[in-house]
């Protein structure tokens, strides 16, 4: 991938080497403690790192509680400490490929939805800080915050795409920023308030979960409509860059996940769909570029 001419992205906040302020209601992981964005990567996160997700995702109450202390997180991740632009090989990345995503959806958004694109920030942190939705950790893997609109990413997670998930190369990790990005688009759209509405309602933990795979695989079809975009203008692609895409898509599909954790997979607990899945509708965004076609509620 040539990542190299893109424009960088004035919204990247790095707060590497920092520390989350002490104190405050929005420092810890529990019931009520997680944003939707949160939710939703927790699971696949924790089958690939052997962390149990209820433990992570603490409680299906989680969305209701995130509701009620939403001032106070937010004011709390108001405060967190003044961030610099990141000069770092990673950084400068990250901010480019954001920069790309600003491009793209500013211009498609109205173009294709007739609504204003408003940019959320990127948070580059290591290990530890505060966001809207509660305590960020390494653990929880990249995720949007909804309270907040800020997407929060610890760049070891690439290591461990290597590592743990079989995949990796920039294209790959461009699609894992354009996922969480694409979830903001959904926010924009209104779609993540309503999902979030109706997984309070449903019946069951599968009724739920169906809701949330629905969630993840249009955000990868949304990363795909940018990528198409994106490529038209800047013909940035190389050859084998939509294969590791798609090998980390299909790596972090929860059959696999699962199967590699515990032998078997458990369909109904799926998050965020199956390698096949989370492949198809990468590759349907893509292909089509059309943010309408990557509508998964109705299919």
């Amino acid at each position: 991938m040539k990542w190299e001419e893109l424009e960088s992205s004035q919204n990247v906040e790095d707060r590497r080497g920092q520390s989350p302020s002490a104190g405050g209601r929005g420092g810890r992981v529990g019931a009520g403690g997680i944003g939707l964005g949160t939710m939703l990567i927790l699971g696949v996160v924790g089958w690939a790192l052997g962390i149990n997700p209820a433990v992570l995702i603490g409680g299906a109450q989680m969305l209701d509680s995130m509701r009620s202390r939403a001032p106070a997180q937010q004011e709390q991740a108001s405060s967190q400490q003044p961030s610099t632009p990141p000069v770092d090989q990673m950084g400068q990345f990250v901010s480019k490929v954001m920069g790309s995503n600003e491009d793209v959806w500013s211009r498609i958004l109205p173009a294709q939805k007739r609504i204003q694109f408003q940019a959320p920030n990127l948070v580059l942190y290591q290990g530890l800080t505060n966001s809207g939705c509660g305590t960020a950790q390494s653990a929880m893997g990249p995720f949007y915050c909804p309270l907040d609109r800020k997407i929060y990413l610890d760049t070891d997670f690439f290591r461990d795409m290597q590592r743990n998930f079989g995949g990796g190369g920039d294209f790959a990790y461009a699609y894992v920023i354009s996922h969480e990005m694409g979830h903001h688009i959904q926010n924009l759209l209104g779609i993540l308030p309503k999902v979030q509405s109706a997984q309070a309602r449903a019946g069951s933990r599968a009724q739920a979960n169906n809701l949330s795979v629905r969630v993840e695989l249009m955000a990868d079809c949304l990363a795909g409509v940018w990528a198409h975009h994106a490529n038209q203008k800047q013909h940035f692609l190389e050859e084998g860059d939509i294969e590791k895409a798609v090998a980390s898509a299909q790596a972090i599909g929860d059959d696999r996940l699962q199967k590699a954790q515990r032998g078997y997979a458990v369909p109904d607990s799926f998050t965020h769909g199956s390698s096949a899945q989370r492949t198809q509708w990468l590759l349907k965004g893509l292909q089509s570029g059309d943010i309408d076609s990557c509508y998964t509620f109705t299919r």
